[in-house]
């Protein structure tokens, strides 16, 4: 097979925060597949082929990117952040898994900023220690486990980043997560939401968990909850290097 498969993240924003590799990757595709928002970020230009779809068929845009690939395009499937991170590699190896016969294809990914990574860079280093990224979607698992996960990493002094905190569709997850934490004595944990992170509506608001609220939150935001070592210094926010 001549086509290559790349698997790209275009980190959570600004074009500088893109990777000098996946801007290599993009100048040299034939095709972009993905979400059209994220597609949406990549200039047009002759002989590229932009594929956009909607969200929830990560699995159709994943075949249809290796089908390109095994027809000898040059494919990009992007994703925001970086795309292991809940977004579109997992997608792409669970699509090869079902095609046998596009399994030799050439496929890389490349790494990407997560907005993770990138809400923590702009407050300090509340990632400093030993901490967890929990996806607070039910779309592709029971809420009872998104339950366990929190309750587990409170109890385990994690700092937690959550992803996909609140959505029009699911709006009481967020708040559901909130009352958990509260119940399990993380209240006067700090807690970071960064909304948009690079782009130029970005806002930081750091709190406390105990006055935080469901509509603080939607699915542009990414919360970090600091572990209970947790401190500021001055406007700064970070997690100290020794655990007690």
């Amino acid at each position: 097979m001549t086509g290559t498969l790349t698997i790209a993240g275009l980190g959570p924003g600004d074009d500088a925060l893109v990777t000098p590799e996946v801007t290599a990757a993009l100048a040299s595709a034939t095709d972009i597949v993905g979400y059209a928002p994220y597609v949406a970020r990549v200039a047009p230009r002759d002989g590229l082929t932009l594929h956009s779809s909607d969200n929830r068929v990560e699995l159709q845009r994943a075949s249809e990117a290796l089908r390109l690939a095994s027809e000898g395009r040059r494919v990009v499937v992007v994703s925001s952040g970086d795309p292991g991170v809940f977004a579109m590699a997992s997608a792409v190896f669970e699509a090869l898994e079902e095609k046998a016969q596009w399994q030799g294809l050439s496929i890389r990914v490349l790494p990407g900023v997560t907005a993770m990574l990138a809400a923590a860079a702009r407050v300090g280093a509340p990632l400093g220690h030993d901490f967890c990224a929990i996806n607070l979607s039910d779309n592709l698992k029971p809420w009872a486990t998104i339950e366990k996960r929190l309750r587990l990493a409170a109890e385990a002094d994690f700092a937690i980043a959550m992803y996909n905190p609140r959505s029009a569709s699911r709006p009481e997850g967020f708040g559901r997560a909130l009352n958990i934490l509260n119940d399990a004595g993380c209240g006067e944990r700090i807690v970071v939401f960064a909304r948009a992170v690079s782009a130029p509506d970005e806002r930081i608001e750091t709190i406390r968990l105990c006055e935080a609220r469901p509509e603080m939150a939607d699915m542009r935001t990414l919360v970090i909850v600091g572990n209970s070592a947790t401190r500021r210094v001055g406007r700064w926010v970070y997690a100290p290097r020794q655990a007690r």
